[in-house]
């Protein structure tokens, strides 16, 4: 897809989304018309139709999910970006090349028009990075008070890599896990606008495409990537603990090779929270073949967004069902589960 990255500017003549602008009338149309289309304009959404018919070939993954973070604007990023780099990572992580999405809006009404122009600008944006077209989508208008300015919905279709088989059950005792940077760093820019958890910080959410860095490994090691998983909610921890359970393995990882901002753990410290299981939106999990492991982290080195890609660990036949921490100080734990919701609303 050829790269448009001076989109439009929405040119819409009202303040305010009202309930009207869900109506399917004149304000549906003038809101889609004025700037939705403008912005997103590419030759299958340009039939302004309830669906798309998609030209693909080989075999395909389908991945969807539904973005309601708060706030929508945060350091690093906004809802907008969010919801694509989200969806297309979670394709990424299928072994998969995202070609089209679906885009859905639920839009609050009072929402301001400025604040949904950035949002929009922002998705097209992410979408050009990223490689892909709108296809198709939809717009409703809840009452005020009924929403939280505004929810995203996507659904990404993508294309999988030829050498991909990234399954579970090629999880082996003895494969090396890899981690793809630094964590945490997206469920502290969210906490540092969050009412009662303020503090002074320059971090920024980590909110990106994994999709090339991916594409690449899989380029090079082809099916000795076992496993991918981004770290998203619930964290690292979360990612480990449903391998290790889904598998049966056991996995080993190191303290000191699992890498955090200084300020990330200040922030963490502060607040009384792991970063563990702090959400992160452009981070993830590689598992491949111990021989392969070394070409595995040079190969995502060479991507900005994997500069700092790490082997933390293993898995192993041993405590199975456990993910295992050894400390800096040369101690052990387990690692659980996150119990219950450290940070609702985190994406």
């Amino acid at each position: 897809m050829k790269m448009n990255l001076e989109c439009p500017v929405p040119q819409f003549d009202f303040d305010h989304i009202n309930l009207g602008h869900g109506s399917g009338g004149i304000l549906t149309h003038k809101l889609l018309k004025s700037g939705v289309f403008d912005v997103l304009k590419n030759p299958m959404l340009d039939q302004q139709h309830d669906g798309a018919i998609l030209d693909l070939h080989g075999k395909l993954a389908i991945s969807t999910d539904s973005y309601v973070v708060s706030p929508i604007f945060f350091p690093g990023g906004n809802i907008g970006d969010l919801a694509i780099h989200g969806t297309v990572n979670d394709l990424a992580m299928c072994g998969a090349s995202a070609r089209y999405l679906t885009l859905s809006f639920i839009l609050e009404e009072g929402l301001a028009i400025d604040e949904f122009k950035e949002v929009l600008m922002s998705i097209r944006r992410a979408a050009d990075n990223c490689g892909i077209d709108i296809v198709t989508g939809d717009t409703k208008v809840v009452q005020k008070g009924k929403g939280d300015k505004i929810f995203i919905n996507t659904t990404g279709v993508g294309v999988v890599h030829a050498h991909a088989d990234i399954r579970h059950q090629r999880v082996g005792a003895g494969d090396v896990v890899i981690l793809s940077g630094p964590i945490a760093a997206h469920g502290v820019a969210i906490m540092s606008l969050r009412e009662g958890l303020e503090f002074e910080t320059s971090v920024k959410s980590d909110t990106c495409s994994l999709k090339n860095p991916v594409l690449a490994m899989l380029d090079f090691l082809g099916k000795d990537v076992h496993f991918l998983r981004d770290a998203t909610r619930g964290g690292l921890a979360s990612v480990l603990n449903e391998l290790s359970e889904i598998t049966g393995l056991g996995i080993d990882i190191r303290q000191k090779d699992i890498t955090i901002a200084e300020e990330v753990s200040g922030a963490c410290e502060m607040l009384g929270l792991d970063p563990l299981y702090v959400a992160n939106e452009g981070v993830f999990v590689a598992v491949v073949k111990a021989e392969r492991a070394d070409e595995a982290l040079t190969i995502l080195r060479a991507h900005d967004v994997c500069g700092a890609a790490a082997i933390i660990g293993h898995t192993t036949s041993e405590h199975r069902g456990k993910v295992v921490m050894q400390s800096k100080i040369g101690g052990s734990r387990v690692v659980n589960f996150l119990q219950g919701e450290q940070l609702p609303r985190i994406c």
